[in-house]
């Protein structure tokens, strides 16, 4: 049985443990511990897991599950890009000053291939985005049910490993290396049409976004979610991709996809991860563009920048 996590907290700088269960049992001897504690001690704490663990949890919990914010990953975290800036940060910013205690698992069997990769480079950057701050992240990750090679990510990804051998530092942390391997071109777009932007047709751009998209059958608030993300990356290539960009638009397993391809390059590897700050230009494009998206791909180096989006069809 997995060992209890509740001894992880850092009172004065970040921690992010990755937890590997086997089953219900060590899935809640590994999780309730570290729930409880925090509470004890005053500590906030946010639950974002999968919907059958989060009902696992709050059954578990009973009342004491009212003082625990609890989402599901499966909703709040579709795409992984939106979990730092939409899920984590605004609950340690909501609460300035405090250690906080989130249980987060983005990465869940039935995750698809096209998302993998979104979710490990968010794993990986977690540190990133909280380095210095009083905050304990616990990440599970179903050991019966997960690949050998996504285990492997995840003790790239945290420092510290939580097992049934008990607690151990990882000595295959690499975020950085995580965040380099998946920033792998995206495969072509198949045969399909696309257009190129520039400063001089990005509403004609807009409006053949919105027309192909509702041909392929998207509506309603989600059409308006399309449009507006594509026209933000379609200006974000005119502002600062070379002035220049191809927009494409294609069916894809369910998924509406578009995809922005310029000869820009992003250096800053949470742009679009972090909540909006006075103080932090650029990225507010993409940072919307994760708000609304099911799921976004993002390769960019010296040679260029493909973002693409993914809108579930209904």
């Amino acid at each position: 049985m997995s060992t209890a996590t509740g001894d992880v907290r850092t009172d004065e700088r970040f921690a992010h443990p990755a937890l590997f269960y086997s089953g219900r049992d060590e899935y809640l001897a590994g999780t309730l511990p570290f729930i409880e504690e925090g509470l004890r001690d005053g500590d906030p704490v946010a639950v974002a897991v999968p919907g059958p663990n989060l009902a696992l949890l709050r059954d578990a919990l009973g009342a004491a599950g009212e003082r625990v914010e609890m989402l599901d990953m499966t909703e709040a975290g579709r795409n992984p890009g939106r979990i730092i800036p939409g899920v984590l940060r605004p609950f340690a910013d909501d609460h300035p000053g405090r250690h906080v205690r989130i249980v987060g698992e983005p990465v869940w069997p039935g995750r698809s291939e096209s998302e993998y990769p979104a979710c490990v480079q968010h794993e990986a950057l977690i540190n990133l985005a909280f380095a210095g701050r009083a905050a304990t992240i616990l990440c599970p990750y179903d050991a019966d049910n997960l690949t050998p090679e996504v285990l492997a990510d995840a003790c790239a990804s945290h420092p510290m490993l939580i097992g049934p051998d008990g607690r151990r530092p990882s000595d295959r942390y690499d975020p950085h290396r995580i965040v380099e391997t998946y920033n792998l071109p995206l495969p072509e777009p198949p045969a399909t049409q696309a257009r190129t932007v520039d400063a001089s047709n990005l509403g004609e751009i807009r409006r053949w976004v919105t027309d192909r998209a509702k041909d392929l059958g998207l509506s309603g608030e989600r059409l308006g979610d399309l449009e507006l993300a594509a026209t933000e990356l379609a200006t974000n290539s005119v502002a600062h991709g070379g002035g220049t960009g191809v927009v494409a638009l294609w069916p894809q397993d369910g998924d509406l996809v578009c995809e922005v391809r310029d000869s820009g390059h992003i250096t800053d590897p949470l742009a679009g991860r972090l909540p909006p700050d006075a103080e932090r230009l650029g990225g507010r494009g993409l940072l919307l563009v994760n708000h609304l998206a099911d799921l976004v791909r993002v390769c960019s180096d010296e040679l260029g920048t493909t973002i693409r989006i993914h809108v579930r069809l209904p």
